[in-house]
Parts: C-alpha cells; sequence; structure tokens
C-alpha cells in the first residue's frame, strides 16, 4: 500500500511538477492495484491551508470526493495510531505529520513524501521521496 502524505496528494490533485516520475509512476501501479490510500488528517490539513491562503484550493470538500471517487482509500485516524503518534521516535513537532507517519506504520504502507524531518527516517517507516 502507498500512503500519500498531504502534500503529495495536493500535487497528485493539482497535477504539480513537483511530484516525480518514479513517484507518480508507484502511485499509479498503486491506484490500479486499489492500494493507494491517504490519512483522513490530510483532508484537514488542506483544508487549515486552504483557510490560511497558503494553499490555492477553493473546496477541499469536492477535492476529497473526486479522490475517493478515483479510488484512494481514505484511512481514519484510529486510536491505536494516535498513541502510536505520540511514542514515535522523532524530533517532528507537526502532529498532522507524526499522525501520517502512524497510519503508514500501522498499516504497513510507504509513506510518499518530501518532509525532509519525515525522509531522514523513522524506525520501521518505509518512504518514496515524493520529488523522485
Amino acid at each position: 500500500m502507498i500512503l500519500l502524505d498531504t502534500h503529495a496528494l495536493y500535487w497528485l490533485a493539482t497535477g504539480d511538477k513537483k511530484l516525480g516520475r518514479t513517484s507518480r509512476a508507484r502511485i499509479d501501479q498503486a491506484l490500479a492495484a486499489d492500494k493507494l490510500a491517504v490519512s483522513a488528517i490530510s483532508f484537514w490539513e488542506l483544508a487549515m491551508l486552504a483557510s490560511k491562503k497558503r494553499i490555492e484550493a477553493n473546496d477541499i470538500e469536492e477535492m476529497r470526493r473526486i479522490a475517493l471517487e478515483s479510488g484512494i482509500i481514505e484511512l481514519p485516524l484510529d486510536g491505536p495510531a494516535a498513541i502510536l503518534a505520540a511514542q514515535l521516535d522523532s524530533d517532528h513537532k507537526d502532529p498532522a505529520d507524526r499522525f501520517i507517519a502512524a497510519t503508514a506504520l500501522r498499516h504497513r504502507a510507504t509513506l510518499v513524501t518530501a518532509d525532509e524531518r519525515l525522509l531522514a527516517g523513522l524506525p520501521g517507516l518505509t518512504f518514496q521521496d515524493a520529488r523522485k
């Protein structure tokens, strides 16, 4: 399973060239195999970024609807993932990123991210640099 970090989802949804070829190919393969996912937290994060005008997005609900209709699986934040997020051996302070990383670990998913702190590695986390 592939789990998209919030910015990877945004890049995919907007056709941003920051999403690298290898990542795009892995995303396409995962989507075709019904193994492409996003954390529900990513939609909250996108809504927050849009409300602060840090991204251009008029309708996050519509973006979510399109993502889900295209076959992307929405993974909820459950209790075990929330607890795991608090226990991660990381100095990463952003709770949303910790929740997303914990969700990837919990589902044994490869996280597609460009977050340098996550790319530096967490025990057990597999990742793909979204820019490559």
